[in-house]
């Protein structure tokens, strides 16, 4: 059985909005995908009325071959640089996963 990487949506956090700006232009630059989709957010944590933390969310939806005809094969891989891999999130059967 073949498998292909058809398309990805990725979510990064990032501490500004040049940064996200930044990221969104580094993703359209990069010839090994089509950026299809690019989106940035502002969003606040609040405790008791207060800002405690703030950060840009930004969201990358890569293509990388047709699904009804796909030409190549694309594999990721992942690393960690400060920390470890999470362990999995635990979840029911048929329940959806809210970040």
């Amino acid at each position: 059985m073949s498998k292909y990487l058809c398309q990805t949506q990725e979510i990064y956090r990032v501490n500004s909005e040049a940064e996200a700006a930044r990221l969104i232009e580094e993703a359209k630059l990069d010839k090994r995908f089509t950026l299809l989709k690019s989106s940035t957010e502002y969003k606040t944590v609040k405790s008791k009325g207060e800002i405690v933390d703030e950060y840009w969310k930004t969201t990358l939806v890569k293509y990388f071959t047709d699904l009804k005809e796909p030409d190549c094969n694309v594999e990721v891989s992942y690393t960690v640089e400060d920390g470890y891999f999470p362990d999995p999130v635990e979840k029911d059967e048929g329940e959806a996963i809210e970040f």
